[in-house]
């Protein structure tokens, strides 16, 4: 008698739970994952691009972009010149996956091993992700914010509302705390604490201050003029706070784009690992289901060339290389870990003395709690690995000379460097500018002053100018951002500065 939990590539629900039990036994027992209460959401390619266009958050505000995301991905969809992703899953408890309608009953099994324990487990064990996140209240807090955008458009105009949001999305990524640990969501005060700070604000500008005497009024501004006591980080949070123009809704909105840019904060810096983890786990739930004769030859023969297209890596001279793919560096390196772990070499012994011959399990699994992707890369990067990636370290600040220069090869010091420079390039301070709130004039001009923090010589883009408008929009006087870097033999600052007629001038 067979014991195949599916034969040929239909499926129905009966069918699901079979594969969903026979992966989670996998998954707790030889794994020992540790996992949220899964959820598990069947969808249409339609639903699945809806999806895409909202950041795969199942419940989200409307606004045009999120439109016309829709609108690219589908017509490159329906042309032929892109699929669509096997799943989505929302760092959320319980942890939504969804599974797309049209898949075949393989392609199910291994989005629930990669979806429903892969990325389950390290939603729920990162220590970004429980530090910086709240699974359990993100979901209500979308109806909650969802809810009251659209209140906001009823009273005060569509338009209106887009265009403060247009503004809080330029510069969303600019509204995180990285440096404290932000409150938890709780949607059940949510609401009561939004009509607490209306009614703050309006006892403040409507009754107290009329009631001041004028001493005590000037005493009042003279505190609110007061210099910046530190810079600011938060930019999203300064405007929402101290903004001369924004009414009590506004605010609201800039809070509520804050605290989703917040969710999304862990993620920037997991990718690598979060999409490497899911892969390793996905490879070792199907292969162990093969091996109990619980998927057929004809299963693994579907699976693998899925699998080997996920984690697909185009060499540096090809057409379609536009980086480092994250599925395939964090499933190479957890393979490699497991090897090092199992088989070491001398030269493994000598590079990872702590975990050469170690357990490979608990190495893995105390690296998917304790690490992002930059110090994930500078700790367990291999020079076996990079000898079979083919790593290699060029110079590209050669821009007067005919050819690049390659500075670091497959030798002891080499290998150092280039693991440095492979870090360095998912460290969060060089995927997002540091720019804060540095000065301010409350009492005057009311001119705000930010600074960028140039890293490793990465200047600002072109969008500078835009983005300045759009904090000046919700500012409401003049902006300026000033990015002080080095070029040989003199210092130099860039300044923009918002005014009728936006120009750049360096001093």
């Amino acid at each position: 008698m067979s014991n195949l939990l599916y034969e040929g590539s239909e499926w129905d629900f009966e069918t699901i739970e079979k594969v969903y039990d026979a992966c989670e036994k996998i998954a707790v027992e030889e794994l020992n994952l540790n996992l949220y209460k899964n959820q598990i959401e069947i969808i249409s390619s339609e639903q699945m691009l809806d999806a895409y266009a909202s950041s795969g958050l199942p419940v989200y505000y409307k606004h045009w972009s999120f439109g016309k995301h829709f609108m690219s991905e589908e017509r490159q969809y329906k042309s032929g010149q892109r699929g669509l992703a096997y799943e989505i899953v929302i760092n959320s408890d319980p942890c939504i996956n969804y599974l797309m309608e049209e898949n075949s009953i393989t392609t199910q099994t291994l989005v629930i091993a990669h979806a429903a324990f892969g990325h389950n487990h390290f939603f729920k064990n990162n220590y970004l992700f429980k530090e910086w996140t709240d699974a359990t209240h993100i979901i209500d807090y979308l109806l909650f914010a969802r809810n009251y955008i659209a209140e906001c458009e009823e009273k005060y105009g569509p338009a209106l509302v887009e265009k403060v949001l247009d503004s809080c999305h330029a510069i969303s990524r600019h509204g995180v705390n990285k440096y404290h640990r932000p409150d938890k969501l709780n949607t059940a005060e949510e609401a009561e604490k939004q009509s607490e700070r209306e009614e703050y604000i309006r006892q403040q500008y409507d009754i107290l201050w009329s009631t001041l005497p004028d001493a005590a009024l000037k005493k009042k501004k003279e505190q609110k003029s007061s210099e910046l006591q530190q810079p600011e980080e938060n930019i999203l949070y300064f405007l929402e706070k101290n903004s001369p123009i924004l009414e009590p809704w506004q605010r609201e909105l800039l809070r509520i784009t804050r605290k989703i840019s917040q969710y999304f904060y862990p993620q920037y810096q997991t990718k690598v690992m979060n999409e490497g983890w899911a892969c390793f786990t996905h490879f070792y739930i199907m292969n162990r289901l093969f091996d109990k004769g619980l998927v057929s030859a004809g299963a693994m023969l579907e699976f693998l060339p899925m699998h080997t297209n996920v984690v697909y890596q185009p060499t540096f001279d090809n057409q379609n290389f536009s980086g480092f793919n994250p599925y395939y560096l964090g499933f190479e390196m957890f393979r490699d870990i497991k090897r090092i772990c199992e088989e070491p070499t001398d030269e493994d012994r000598e590079w990872f003395p702590d975990i050469a011959g170690s357990d490979w399990l608990e190495t893995c699994l105390s690296a998917v709690e304790n690490y992002r992707d930059e110090s994930f890369i500078k700790q367990f990067l291999s020079p076996t690995l990079m000898r079979k990636m083919g790593l290699f370290l060029v110079n590209n600040n050669t821009s007067q000379k005919e050819h690049y220069e390659v500075t670091a090869i497959h030798n002891g010091s080499g290998y150092k460097e280039i693991r440095n420079a492979l870090a360095k390039q998912h460290d969060i301070a060089t995927m997002i500018p540091d720019i804060q709130v540095s000065d301010v004039d409350f009492q005057e001009s009311r001119k705000l002053t930010l600074k960028h923090t140039m890293s490793d010589g990465k200047e600002l883009t072109n969008e500078l100018e835009k983005v300045a408008e759009h904090i000046k929009r919700l500012w409401g006087y003049q902006v300026e951002i000033q990015s002080r870097y080095e070029k040989p033999g003199k210092l130099r600052t860039l300044k923009y500065a918002t005014s009728d007629t936006p120009q750049l001038t360096i001093e």
